[in-house]
């Protein structure tokens, strides 16, 4: 597959999950419930513990069911690592243009981050296919709608601050899909090993994308 089918999943989805935890236990079984609950494009950070082990470990139990990545990648040497261990996409919270290059040296789906307008621009002027707008709960939707009004072709993420009272919000200002963290892979779920609550959670989330999106065509 190539990075431009991987985007056109993205997209499809609307849902980029991020998995972040202090320990890589169960990490594996949270990736399998996210995906029993739908959302099928799920990131896991290079601040897990052991990360290219549960990028493998993941890849291994899932396959091509869903379309795998790493997050919180900083640098060259961490992208290709998380390359070769599996991950489809490379999220990053910075622009970081040599790291942009190297994904489309593999042909891998790059979301760099960016918050003002010319790191936005700086981002998709390197060839970046979506660009993950971060912290998003800094000026929340408003801020989104004013960088997507001057900045129409730009296909835009909004990461933190993402969650069931705001993603419609989001939406309508113009994100082309939400990146969501402890929203949907709520801590205390992890820890107490409750997997069916996130798959829960996944599930309303999904419903919500649809229903938004929905909305938007008849609007």
């Amino acid at each position: 597959m190539s990075r431009f089918d991987d985007l056109q999943r993205v997209l499809d989805g609307g849902i980029v999950s991020i998995i972040r935890a202090s320990s890589s236990e169960q990490l594996v079984d949270v990736a399998t419930a996210l995906y029993e609950g739908g959302i099928d494009v799920i990131e896991v950070t290079f601040t897990v513990p052991d990360v290219l082990d549960i990028i493998a470990a993941v890849r291994k139990k899932l396959g091509n069911k869903i379309l795998l990545g790493a997050g919180t990648v900083l640098d060259c040497e961490s992208a290709r690592a998380a390359i070769l261990a599996g991950a489809e996409f490379i999220v990053a919270p910075t622009t970081n243009v040599d790291v942009i290059h190297l994904c489309h040296r593999y042909d891998k789906l790059i979301m760099p981050g960016a918050f003002t307008p010319t790191e936005v621009v700086t981002a998709w002027e390197a060839g970046a296919e979506i660009i993950k707008v971060f912290p998003a709960d800094v000026g929340g939707p408003p801020y989104l709608k004013a960088i997507h009004g001057p900045l129409p072709q730009v296909r835009l993420l909004p990461t933190g601050g993402v969650n069931l009272d705001t993603i419609a919000d989001f939406m309508k200002a113009g994100a082309c899909a939400v990146g969501l963290g402890s929203a949907l892979v709520e801590k205390k779920a992890v820890e107490n090993g409750d997997m069916a609550h996130i798959r829960d959670l996944a599930g309303q989330y999904v419903a919500a994308v649809k229903s938004i999106r929905s909305q938007l065509a008849g609007s």
